[in-house]
Formats: structure tokens, C-alpha cells, sequence
């Protein structure tokens, strides 16, 4: 069956450029109605913003392609404008049915010589942006019974990358928030999921050798965006894409050891290598089974 989102309503951020840009035009294509959002600032977020232009381009690329679509021009780091960005699409076709938190900032250092506004600037768009869009679309896709949430991640935050401390802790953070709201969305068909992307873009055009910017396009990245927000996409998902090259990732643990006796850190120093067996790393679907897997296992060590 093929993967359409006629008669659906999407908002993606930060869709003036690169990824978001890409990910609005193919869901256009594919029948959506889109709110393209984009703040019209820089990529370091330092200059311009309150300006819709490049969503405006946009929206006329869409409508050339007979598509509808409407601009604005919300910071989502404020969640009065990005509240009242949802209410504009309410107002404009009557619901809300995806969500993609695609927009960002870069302010790269290392963490000695990075000053604290600029790691809390970086925070404030990433995390606290996709929260803000997120809880603003909530109570809607509750109350319709369907909603389908995008978070955008990246290698920096899951796996770490020199110098970029603030969007690392940033992006491993939305992987944490999909977490969250996978769970508390089940319910109501509420399916959440987290993007991993490699792309040349004006975010990464100077953090990428030029060979490979030369070979990743976001075209090549935005069939998974959308395919984890169509209708019957996965939730709590973690999706990695790049050249046409994707990949799952996803937390595991290791087998809990059971030690005993008198704990002390030399201990525990002793029983590292069986503690970081990762033959034996398994999944856990909550915290819950990570803290049932303890308890069995203290238990089974106090029975022995």
C-alpha cells in the first residue's frame, strides 16, 4: 500500500530550509496540508528571526505544486508563539494531525571555552523547542485519537562528537522525551518517534568533509521522516538516515550482576568486565523492567 497523507495536517519547524524544507514539499506531494514554520533566523540563531520569508518561499513552491499550505514565523524556544501557531492551523484546516520537530540552532565549542547562554540558546530550541510544539499539539491529538510526532536527533547526541556539548546534550535529550511521550500517547494513537539524520545542509555544510556532503542530499533522508509519521508508522523509534542508508538505534543494557556481600569501589572494579558483557545487552520497553531485572536478580543472589 502506498504511504499517503491525504486529508492530514502537518506542521514541520524550521521548514524554510534544508531537511524541513524537504520533508514539507514531500508531504505536500503526498496529499498533506502543511504549516511551514521557519524563524527566518541564522544558523547560530544570533541574527534575524520574527520573519517568515524563506517559509513564504515555501508555501509558493507548494502551491505551485497545488498543494496548501500557510507560513509562520514562530521561535518555538516561546511557547505563546508556537501555541499560537497551532492555533493557526486549527483556524486555517480544522486539526492537527503531525508534527515535525525539525528546527535548530549551532553554537559550537568546547565546553571550557563555550559560554552558558549560548549552551542554555542551543537547549532552549532543541529540546525545550520540540517540548514547547509538542505540548502545544497535545490536548488536539488526544482529542482526535491520532497524532504522529517527529523528533530530530543526531550522532552528536546519541554516540558524542568533539566541541559540541550543547547540542549533543540537546539531541540525546529528545530521545529521552520520545520516550516519555511514546508511552503517555499510546492511548490515544499518539505515535512518537526520533530522526537520525545525515544531510548536507547549512547546519552541516561546515562540519562535513566536502566529499560527503557532496554524496548525502535530504532527499535522501526525508522517506524515513516519513514514513515514521504516517499512519501506520512505528512508535518509539529511533531511525537512522543518510545517502540512502538507514539504520535502527535504540538503547540496550547488559544483564544485571549481582555482587553482594560487602560493596566497596574496588568491588565493583573487580566485576567490571562481567558488568559490561554487552553479549549479553538486551532492550527495555520502560524503566519498569529495568527495575524488575534488579530486583529478580538481588533476590535470586540473597536466595543463593
Amino acid at each position: 500500500m502506498t504511504i499517503r497523507f491525504d486529508g492530514r495536517v502537518a506542521i514541520v519547524t524550521g521548514a524554510g530550509n534544508g531537511l524541513g524544507r524537504v520533508h514539507a514539499l514531500e508531504l505536500a506531494k503526498l496529499g498533506a496540508r502543511l504549516v511551514i514554520n521557519d524563524f527566518g533566523g541564522s544558523r547560530d540563531g544570533k541574527s534575524g528571526g520574527s520573519s517568515s520569508e524563506a517559509a513564504l518561499a515555501v508555501v509558493e513552491e507548494i502551491k505551485a505544486l497545488g498543494g496548501a499550505a500557510i507560513a509562520n514565523g514562530a521561535n518555538v524556544a516561546d511557547f505563546e508563539q508556537v501555541s499560537a501557531m497551532v492555533e493557526q492551523a486549527k483556524a486555517e484546516f480544522g486539526r492537527v494531525d503531525i508534527l515535525i520537530n525539525n528546527a535548530g540552532i549551532l553554537r559550537d565549542k568546547t565546553l571550557s571555552k563555550m559560554d552558558m547562554a549560548d549552551f542554555r540558546a542551543v537547549v532552549d530550541v532543541h529540546l525545550m523547542g520540540s517540548a514547547y510544539c509538542t505540548k502545544a499539539v497535545w490536548d488536539t491529538m488526544r482529542e482526535q485519537n491520532y497524532g504522529r510526532i517527529l523528533m530530530t536527533t543526531s550522532a552528536a547526541g546519541l554516540f558524542g562528537n568533539f566541541g559540541q556539548a550543547n547540542y549533543g546534550a540537546a539531541k540525546m535529550a529528545v530521545a529521552g522525551l520520545m520516550n516519555m511521550l511514546a508511552i503517555e500517547g499510546k492511548k490515544n494513537d499518539i505515535r512518537v518517534n526520533t530522526l537520525a539524520p545525515i544531510a548536507a545542509t547549512r547546519m552541516t555544510e561546515d562540519v562535513m568533509p566536502e566529499a560527503l556532503l557532496k554524496a548525502v542530499r535530504p532527499e535522501q533522508v526525508t522517506p524515513g521522516a516519513l514514513y515514521l509519521v504516517s499512519e501506520d508508522a512505528p512508535s518509539k523509534v529511533i531511525l537512522g538516515a543518510g545517502a540512502g542508508v538507514f539504520s535502527s538505534v535504540r538503547l540496550v543494557e547488559t544483564a544485571p550482576v549481582y555482587l553482594g556481600g560487602e560493596l566497596t569501589p574496588d568491588t565493583v572494579a573487580a566485576h567490571f568486565a562481567q558488568i559490561s558483557d554487552w553479549s549479553t545487552a538486551v532492550p527495555r520497553d520502560d524503566a519498569n523492567q529495568q527495575v524488575a531485572a534488579f530486583f529478580e536478580t538481588a533476590m535470586k543472589g540473597l536466595k543463593a
